[in-house]
């Protein structure tokens, strides 16, 4: 078993990887920029050694101040943890040149599934059902309004690279095709150096579900289930379960079929995930992409299974078979995890960089916390803003709720806006409660939101209205205009006690 690893990341992945290190009796090394320098990783870690300045391209993606860490701190092997440099083929190539473990998938996988053109061409040829769509990157606005019109719009249109929603325009009308078009072209280039762009037909309030899958070099594949994903903000996920609301055992089967299909072809080792757009109406689904490394959702599928991925990935990079094969996989409760982020969420989810005066985190039963801060952390500018991965399980889905609904109350984050305020208003939503889920959830909960504003102004215009007639009314039966003024303070009293506060 290897004696030690370097994580190469920053932040709450890195804590989560030291942790499943320290269980197996495993030294850490931690890298850091001049922006981390402080933070909780570092102070983890075993070892940690200073990569460069803040600028993710001046330190955490530059692999050869990684990998010359790895071979001053005498690492083993190299964990990347998930964004910067873990879907980086060529990364990859120099770790093993030098000699070091890569706990990952080989550079070929990495290569065959990172574009999303070619994985969906290796989906079709594994017989995997995908949505109806272009092959080929798009040659100009015009191209792509011509297959717009054969598909029949709504259509989506997606940077061949990357992920993250980068790259990514839903399209309604022949009249907003073209600026769509340069737009998604123009931010894929920006994003990944790839201004590639193809088109697939849009499915009408698509769930976004994903498929743990996990092999080794023994040939064993397995799938975990999956991970009900579809509420995002930027087409990035924010909320995550296990198992999804629509699932069943029976499309369980076939998604988990269908993702270790693509696995295979392939050769696959390790973590991944592959992901579908599954129809809210007829359960119909459609490959989407592979991931070829861990996800930020993970907890959920280790709380329900009990399997630690992270463990799991460092065994098989060192060579040894699954622990565990498909039929001792089960499903028994439900987990959901909420992305905690320095953002605020009445300002379109935008970051809110600063330092953390305060630090509640919530505990007990059934609830974990991944997180990578403690109380005066800095939040930093240059960086994703995630604070920690809140994740809750309970033997049903009503009681996992009733669990985060305790969890998100007693979660205190001071200085800085947060999400947090976010998801205590999403626990209380009925169509969330409901398990109806799609990739339009947030945008139709902010109108639910605004109705409801209305309507309790509305509400409150008629209370004043009411207590100023009843004045005028006093003060015509009587001139005494104390009276009437002492009338109008006990209705505002009788507003007030109703929770109209902000009227009076």
């Amino acid at each position: 078993m290897f004696k030690k690893i370097l994580i190469a990341n920053r932040g709450e992945i890195v804590c989560r990887v030291i942790r499943a290190c320290r269980d197996m009796n495993i030294k850490t090394v931690a890298v850091y920029s001049e922006a981390d320098k402080d933070a909780l990783h570092v102070r983890m870690a075993d070892e940690a050694y200073f990569i460069g300045a803040p600028p993710s391209n001046e330190s955490y993606l530059r692999w050869e101040k990684i990998i010359e860490a790895a071979k001053k701190s005498g690492a083993e092997a190299i964990h990347p943890g998930y964004g910067f440099l873990s879907e980086n083929s060529e990364f990859v190539r120099e770790v093993t040149k030098e000699g070091i473990t890569f706990i990952g998938p080989s550079p070929e996988a990495m290569e065959a599934m990172g574009g999303k053109i070619s994985a969906r061409k290796i989906a079709i040829k594994a017989g995997v059902p995908v949505v109806p769509g272009t092959t080929e990157p798009l040659k100009s606005a015009e191209d792509a309004l011509e297959t717009a019109k054969e598909f029949g719009f709504p259509v989506m249109l997606k940077a061949s690279a990357g992920g993250g929603g980068k790259g990514m325009r839903l399209v309604e009308n022949e009249h907003d095709l073209k600026n769509a078009f340069e737009a998604a072209q123009s931010e894929a280039l920006a994003s990944f150096g790839d201004g590639s762009v193809y088109i697939e037909k849009a499915i009408v309030r698509p769930r976004h579900i994903e498929i743990q899958i996990f092999s080794d070099t023994h040939g064993n594949f397995v799938h975990l289930g999956e991970r009900e994903c579809s509420i995002q903000r930027r087409h990035q996920k924010v909320v995550e379960e296990c198992p999804s609301p629509i699932n069943d055992d029976y499309l369980r089967q076939e998604m988990g079929e269908c993702a270790i299909k693509v696995a295979r072809a392939v050769d696959y080792v390790g973590a991944g995930t592959v992901e579908f757009l599954v129809s809210d109406l007829d359960k119909s689904f459609y490959f989407l992409e592979m991931n070829t490394r861990l996800q930020v959702e993970h907890p959920v599928t280790e709380l329900v299974t009990g399997i630690d991925l992270v463990r799991e990935q460092i065994l098989v990079a060192n060579g040894a078979e699954l622990s565990f094969l498909q039929k001792d996989i089960a499903w028994n409760n439900h987990a959901i995890e909420c992305r905690v982020y320095a953002e605020d969420p009445e300002n379109n989810f935008l970051p809110a960089p600063g330092k953390i005066t305060r630090l509640c985190i919530p505990q007990g039963n059934g609830v974990r916390d991944d997180g990578g801060v403690y109380k005066g952390a800095e939040v930093s500018i240059y960086y994703d803003p995630m604070i920690s991965k809140l994740a809750v399980h309970g033997r049903t889905r009503a009681e996992a709720i009733d669990r985060l609904r305790r969890a998100l109350r007693e979660y205190e984050v001071g200085g800085i806006k947060t999400t947090l305020p976010f998801f205590r208003e999403i626990v209380e939503d009925e169509e969330f409660i409901a398990g109806k889920l799609d990739t339009g959830f947030i945008a139709r909960f902010n109108e639910r939101k605004q109705v409801k504003k209305i309507d309790e102004a509305t509400r409150d215009l008629a209370l004043i209205a009411s207590a100023l007639a009843f004045a005028d009314k006093q003060k015509s039966v009587s001139n005494k205009s104390q009276n009437a003024k002492l009338s109008v303070s006990r209705w505002v009293i009788a507003g007030r006690a109703a929770g109209h506060r902000n009227w009076f």
